[in-house]
């Protein structure tokens, strides 16, 4: 239907790439056709002459001969970077270190990742005790030859007999479940298909889980079609997916989804309800002592965030929003409940603080609080009742993650880093208050050799934002340093510090790397995420323009030293300020980003975006997404800064359609004789799952291109 349509605008073949530079010296593009497509949005009538790019180049010839021509050009334009090679081999040397995860407990075992060094994918590993000697339970890195099947996703039953494990393919978002008995290690022939955003749950006699799945998708539409109409399964072990029992489904709610939990005394399910990517949920509850009752509804609207936590039988506890913009814990009784009311009663438990709650579980009768302070981890332990007992103290200002577990148990693990700490893992005693070092990783550098600083700047109408600058000490500040400007601005999503060997590497070379805490994201609670979205989502550009005026102004780079990078939300913030101050950046590296603001909600996962962003469906949002859209606000004859475009072609989230319409437009505008490029991956999706050589490959291209664009001398 789709080429059909395609004909009838009378699209025609590409012609031959042509790789060289011109006589002038500029790189020669492929040609990609102009069609006179437009739509017409409330009276405006918009032009999209690249639309049969949005087509699957699975199933298009005309796009996938275009894939083809652009990476002949890019990556012919990358291998003669002379320096390409170097940052490779150094780039393999600082990936090549053990890599772990924190540790779980589960089913009375105890469960961790570990990478060796350079396997492309993470091992799953099972020790009885910690002081018993690790075994090897799964090794996707068998899985494929080229290390492009990963393990994504683990569901434990109960009484530890069996794993339920999501399989990976090429970076989809789409997962396979499959089953392990844990003590022989032999998997069953159960298979359970389209299912995404979504880790099934197990009932407590282990016989089975509650999981949720999409329909089928029609043949060939699989990484392009909606995701619509999901619902909620049973699948009973040993059991064909064909013959699993449908618990619960809204028919005339195509845009609702599902997520299970089997509360942990095994009583109740509870059906969170999303539409979108807000944290806004209604919940629905099942009593699993009665085999014939159906969900009833407790939260009946999508006002509030209600994130289940724990229950003591019928009292279940929620972090919600509810009055409280930085989070809080409560308590419903749903004895007590009006079945479907909006706000049933509660009790609060722990009140609203001074810093945004990014999380809280219950482990040892604890409530384990996280929260964030100036975008550094903090984690407070609660009492049952609330009161406020200790802190858990970290060795320095980072991000701490972890802090799983039971009721019953009496330690919790976490992982520990910052930009200068190599990920490291602990064991915390809840009753002791220890903290045990397990595992760091041994990086080849010394931290000592590097500054980290948090300074905040003024936006342009006023606001404060903080930004980490990490580099070499004793930089000089005369606008001389290489620098990247890294963000992401969007859906409650907070930027954390974080050790990374890339960056490591990016400052090696001499570089500045810095990263501002941008509106839109969860840094300072919801109301510091709502300021950057829908009708306010150019607060986020400007937060990083601000940003890379605030370098420049003290010192410690200047417009052609300096690039910005991004990726998906981040993509679309670089793509939006490299057309808003194309004059203010020396290169651009945005990556899967959203660069089409007015079609992204036809396709996949975007309609759930639409809560961040707004929908061209609404005359007053249209008017905004136009006004910063990426791929509508590329202006011919303008001199763009040199660009590398990332995509892949497996992006089953922001569909390659987006990058691979900015790259034609940024090609057929751009007047000067920078290189604007596109790189296209294949066999590989969003980010997840992506196997470590593919992602060194990658992580040279850019730092080359950086190198090259922004005239930098490596030291030796």
């Amino acid at each position: 239907m789709r080429n059909d349509w395609l004909s009838v605008l009378g699209i025609f073949l590409i012609g031959s790439a042509v790789v060289a530079a011109g006589a002038d010296g500029k790189l020669t593009y492929p040609v990609s056709e102009r069609v006179e497509h437009y739509d017409d949005y409330h009276g405006t009538r918009v032009h999209d002459p690249y639309r049969w790019l949005e087509d699957d180049v699975r199933n298009s010839e005309k796009v996938a001969e275009w894939v083809e021509q652009q990476n002949e050009v890019t990556f012919g334009y990358l291998a003669e970077i002379p320096e390409r090679e170097s940052i490779k081999d150094r780039l393999t040397e600082l990936f090549d270190f053990e890599k772990y995860g924190a540790p779980f407990k589960a089913g009375g075992r105890y469960y961790f990742h570990k990478n060796d060094g350079l396997q492309n994918q993470y091992v799953l590993y099972v020790q009885d005790s910690l002081d018993d000697e690790p075994r090897v339970l799964i090794d996707p890195n068998k899985w494929s030859d080229d290390g492009t099947v990963a393990l994504s996703g683990l569901s434990f039953s109960d009484d530890g007999r069996y794993l339920a494990y999501g399989v990976q393919e090429a970076g989809s978002d789409w997962r396979v479940w499959r089953i392990m008995e844990i003590e022989s290690g032999r998997v069953l022939e159960d298979e359970l298909r389209w299912i995404k955003f979504n880790t099934p749950d197990w009932t407590p006699d282990g016989n089975g889980f509650f999981y949720s799945r999409f329909p089928e998708p029609e043949e060939g539409a699989d990484f392009q079609s909606l995701n619509l109409n999901q619902q909620v399964y049973y699948h009973r072990v040993g059991r064909d997916q064909a013959d699993d029992a449908l618990v619960f489904h809204r028919p005339d709610q195509p845009e609702w989804g599902f997520y299970c939990t089997v509360t942990e005394d095994g009583r109740y399910l509870i059906i969170t309800v999303s539409k979108g990517t807000d944290d806004k949920y209604r919940i629905f509850y099942r009593d699993l002592d009665e085999p014939y009752a159906a969900p009833v509804p407790l939260i009946d609207t999508f006002e509030h965030e209600f994130s289940f936590i724990g229950n003591d039988g019928p009292v279940f506890y929620f972090k919600t929003d509810l009055d409280a913009p930085l989070k809080r814990v409560i308590a419903i009784d749903s004895r007590t409940a009006d079945a479907g009311s909006a706000v049933p009663p509660y009790e609060e438990v722990i009140p609203q603080g001074t810093e945004a709650v990014t999380d809280v579980t219950l482990v040892g009768n604890l409530f384990l609080v996280e929260s964030l302070k100036d975008a550094a981890t903090r984690v407070a332990i609660h009492a049952m009742d609330g009161r406020h007992l200790r802190n858990i103290e970290f060795p320095g200002i980072g991000t701490a993650t972890g802090f799983g577990g039971r009721r019953t148990d009496s330690e919790t693990f976490f992982s520990f880093t910052s930009f200068t700490t190599p990920p490291s893992t602990y064991r915390y005693d809840l009753a002791t208050n220890e903290t045990t070092l397990l595992n760091r990783a041994d990086v080849e550098f010394s931290p000592d050799d590097y500054q980290v600083d948090q300074i905040f700047y003024e936006s342009k109408d006023g606001t404060r934002v903080p930004m980490f600058i990490a580099h070499r000490k004793g930089i000089e500040l005369d606008g001389s340093n290489p620098t990247l400007l890294y963000g992401y601005g969007g859906f409650n999503i907070p930027l954390t510090p974080s050790f990374s060997t890339s960056r490591l590497l990016w400052m090696e070379m001499g570089g500045v790397f810095a990263m501002p805490n941008l509106r839109g994201g969860g840094e300072y609670g919801e109301e510091w995420h709502r300021a950057g979205t829908k009708l306010l989502k150019q607060n986020v550009f400007d937060d990083f323009i601000a940003a890379a005026e605030w370098l420049i102004d003290n010192g410690y780079t200047r417009p052609e030293k300096l690039a910005i990078q991004g990726g998906s939300n981040g993509g679309l913030l670089v793509g939006a300020c490299m057309t808003q101050r194309p004059e203010l950046f020396g290169a651009c590296l945005p990556a899967v980003g959203v660069m089409d603001m007015l079609r992204f909600h036809q396709f996949t996962a975007g309609r759930y975006w639409v809560d961040d962003y707004g929908s061209a469906d609404d005359p007053e949002e249209f008017a905004v997404l136009f006004s910063y859209s990426p791929y509508h606000n590329l202006q011919p004859g303008t001199s763009y800064p040199a660009t590398l475009i990332s995509t892949a072609d497996t992006d089953d989230r922001v569909v390659p359609g987006h990058s691979f319409k900015f790259a034609a437009a940024l090609q057929h505008a751009h007047a000067g004789d920078a290189p604007v490029l596109i790189r296209i991956e294949t066999k590989a999706g969003h980010g997840s799952g992506k196997p470590t050589d593919k992602i060194i490959e990658e992580l040279a291209d850019q730092w080359a291109f950086l190198v090259e664009n922004l005239k930098m001398e490596i030291p030796k």
